[in-house]
């Protein structure tokens, strides 16, 4: 018997009577941060965003060219009963559906910098597109 966790000890789901616990992203504009941190401030929950400055959306297309776009990247914990009415409210603010990536919270916890995200606002043929919460880290995938 070891006391060591393995990755199958993670597979299941943190979950409450709100359902899954799930990591939501959302890619902004720098200078459309202000607006995103205040719709995120009218949700009816609090909510613990974290902020990356520096982030990038990586887009590797079938050909196996890449392409990095700069961005803002807001990241924080919901409820799965919660996300109707994140996108709900994302979008009487004006911020596209496609701009939300949701992961479980433990992939997001447990993943590597770069997150393969659908959907995420992509140049077009784009085959995946990943999020990295820090630019410097495009330099090393």
């Amino acid at each position: 018997m070891s006391v060591w966790l393995h990755d199958s000890d993670f597979s299941a789901p943190l979950e409450s009577s709100e359902g899954e616990l799930l990591s939501v992203s959302v890619s902004v504009e720098p200078k459309l941060l202000e607006d995103l941190l205040e719709a995120l401030a009218q949700l009816q929950f609090p909510i613990n965003p974290q902020i990356y400055h520096d982030a990038a959306l990586r887009y590797v297309y079938p050909d196996g060219r890449e392409q990095i776009v700069p961005t803002t990247l807001v990241d924080f914990p919901a409820y799965a009963t919660r996300l109707p009415d994140i996108k709900r409210l994302l979008a009487a603010y004006g911020f596209p559906p496609d701009a939300v990536q949701v992961t479980g919270m433990l992939d997001d916890i447990h993943g590597e910098t770069a997150q393969e995200s659908t959907p995420t606002p992509a140049p077009e043929h784009a085959a995946k597109v990943f999020r990295l919460k820090h630019l410097h880290a495009c330099a090393t995938h």
